[in-house]
């Protein structure tokens, strides 16, 4: 891997796990929330594909950090702050991904806290922003 430059096999992988775990999501039937919300198994799945998807999404941003900019991080927060200084992300998206984070710090670490609703809400509603971020980087690594 060159120094300074963005591995396209990194990010290619990173992308097609992070459609892989979406896609595992939408077999769930998110759409029977009941059914959804009775089913230990499909809650237990839920939470693995989504957190999955998001270390995979961070994964990519700490790539572009490291690679592009000799930028280091260690903590999911810091990468979207990263990308922001760095411009890789506008301010609106930066902060969706710092939330993003925090998210992924309580699925970890304050797991007994959040709620099969709650998740549930999350897989319904708010994938379409892990997928908006997997375009910004793309569009970001294409006009870099």
């Amino acid at each position: 891997m060159n120094p300074g430059k963005i591995d396209p096999k990194v990010v290619n992988q990173r992308i097609f796990w992070i459609s892989q775990m979406l896609d595992s999501l939408a077999e769930l039937n998110l759409e029977e929330k009941e059914r959804f919300l009775l089913d230990k198994h499909k809650i237990a799945a839920a939470e693995s594909y989504l957190r999955r998807a998001l270390e995979a999404l961070f994964d990519i941003g700490r790539h572009i950090l490291a690679k592009k900019f000799a930028y280091p991080t260690s903590e999911y927060k810091e990468i979207a702050k990263g990308l922001f200084e760095k411009k890789v992300l506008d301010k609106n998206d930066a902060e969706l991904m710092r939330k993003m984070a925090g998210y992924r710090n309580r699925m970890v670490h304050f797991y007994y806290e959040i709620t099969p609703e709650e998740l549930h809400e999350i897989c319904s509603y708010h994938i379409n922003e892990i997928k908006w971020l997997v375009d910004r980087f793309l569009h970001y690594i294409k006009e870099s």
